[in-house]
């Protein structure tokens, strides 16, 4: 099964480091996320990898001319304006009409690979999405009649769950693409879900995404820790 990683964004929140890198290249304690992302599906026995990218792609592309040669690595360069979901439906031939990974190239997450895949399987989805719980960045408080009724400090618990990333994806969903400008998180996943083809494996441990520096600095503290 082939992992298709998202690496063609701009990463504007991150421009002290996009300015020079595209974000899937920007460093987590000496190694490019994109790098971690991939050693991580290797782990679970992956090594057929396709990086679409996009904004700054040569420097993706030179990279991995000469690195990780023990892998599979196609780098497409899915164009600097392309939508997510546009950059798979750009990837339609070289996936097969075959099931396929696919992740962001700025999170981290320490999903099991091979349950997630047993779990879209025994479901049958269209598409399976990893479904996790945002570290918590504010405390919160309920109020009721100028009394607070309900307070607690961050916690991830109180969050609801959101879309991890860490998808399993049947052929079908090129079906829901139209064009470059195809948000995948749009219309795809929404009509996805409205034929109930969208599942949703609960991963309750460590996950990060890299939108900023502080989010940064932090990945690379959970690192140190060995979370990830």
């Amino acid at each position: 099964m082939k992992v298709v990683i998202l690496a063609g964004g701009l990463g504007s929140r991150l421009s002290e480091y996009t300015k020079i890198l595209p974000k899937p290249m920007v460093k987590i304690l000496n190694v490019p996320i994109i790098v971690r992302i991939i050693n991580y599906y290797n782990k679970f026995g992956y090594n057929d990898f396709v990086i679409a990218s996009g904004y700054k792609s040569k420097i993706i592309e030179d990279y991995f001319k000469k690195s990780l040669k023990h892998l599979n690595i196609k780098v497409v360069n899915t164009g600097k304006k392309t939508m997510t979901g546009g950059r798979i439906k750009k990837l339609k031939k070289i996936l097969n009409n075959k099931s396929f990974l696919l992740t962001y190239g700025d999170g981290l997450c320490n999903v099991n690979i091979k349950n997630l895949v047993k779990f879209h399987e025994k479901n049958k989805n269209i598409v399976t999405l990893t479904a996790v719980r945002p570290p918590a960045r504010f405390g919160g408080i309920k109020i009721s009649k100028s009394k607070v009724k309900y307070f607690k400090e961050k916690s991830s618990l109180d969050e609801g769950w959101i879309n991890g990333g860490f998808f399993v994806m049947e052929p079908e969903i090129f079906r829901f693409i139209k064009n470059d400008k195809t948000v995948l998180e749009r219309y795809p996943l929404e009509k996805i879900c409205k034929l109930n083809k969208l599942g949703a494996y609960k991963h309750h441990k460590f996950w990060q995404c890299m939108d900023t520096i502080r989010d940064k600095q932090k990945l690379e503290t959970l690192i140190k820790k060995n979370v990830f």
